[in-house]
């Protein structure tokens, strides 16, 4: 290995020793509650060092999402190769449920999406365009297998043809998103004040989006 490589190899590692160490300090403290001193003395380097790899808390942040896009996606991938849906409907719920799942075994990173999903992050002057295009290719990556799924429903005539793929598409992540984040957030006051275990809800939520958009033949 040749002196550039080696230089190259330590700079990648220093880099994922300071991602790491912001993911350890912004899921125990909050991202809002952390700031680039508290990453820097986790990751045991110097704030000098920490702003030769990252220009702001918000470009770590990045950083972390894209971590938790690439965990999802592998799961939705793994999902859909392991379980064969026969149906377009099966497919989207199988992706639904893997979504879910993903809350409950990466509840960290499922929170950092959520914080991404419900604020202006991405207008962020501070975040580098590679930062902001990797993590949008990834969700974009990760809606298309929704939108696969709504044009194979089409083809097969369990979704109604006259629905805007794109836009359905877009209404469903927004939905399922925001049922299983009130799920989580909300889960004594469902269970508490309504006697609803959050499962449950997820699951009636999900069932009337799939009503919304079958066919009449599906009912």
């Amino acid at each position: 290995m040749g002196s550039s490589e080696r230089k190259e190899k330590e700079k990648e590692i220093r880099r994922k020793d300071i991602i790491d160490a912001a993911e350890r300090v912004f899921f125990r403290k909050g991202y809002n509650n952390s700031t680039m001193d508290d990453v820097a003395k986790e990751a045991e380097y110097s704030k000098r060092t920490v702003y030769v790899y990252f220009n702001s808390k918000e470009q770590i942040y990045f950083e972390i999402m894209i971590r938790g896009y690439r965990f999802l996606m592998e799961m939705i991938e793994d999902s859909l190769q392991k379980n064969k849906a026969h149906t377009a409907i099966e497919e989207i719920r199988q992706m639904a449920l893997t979504l879910y799942q993903f809350s409950n075994n990466y509840p960290e990173y499922f929170d950092a999406i959520m914080e991404y999903e419900n604020n202006a992050l991405d207008f962020q002057k501070n975040v580098p365009d590679h930062s902001k295009e990797e993590c949008y290719a990834l969700g974009e990556q990760i809606l298309g297998y929704l939108t696969n799924a709504l044009k194979k429903g089409i083809a097969e005539g369990s979704i109604r043809s006259n629905l805007n793929v794109e836009i359905t598409a877009l209404a469903l992540w927004a939905c399922i998103i925001g049922v299983f984040n009130t799920a989580k957030r909300k889960k004594y006051y469902i269970e508490n004040y309504h006697g609803i275990k959050p499962e449950n809800l997820v699951s009636e939520a999900f069932n009337m989006m799939i009503r919304s958009i079958r066919t009449e033949t599906e009912e």
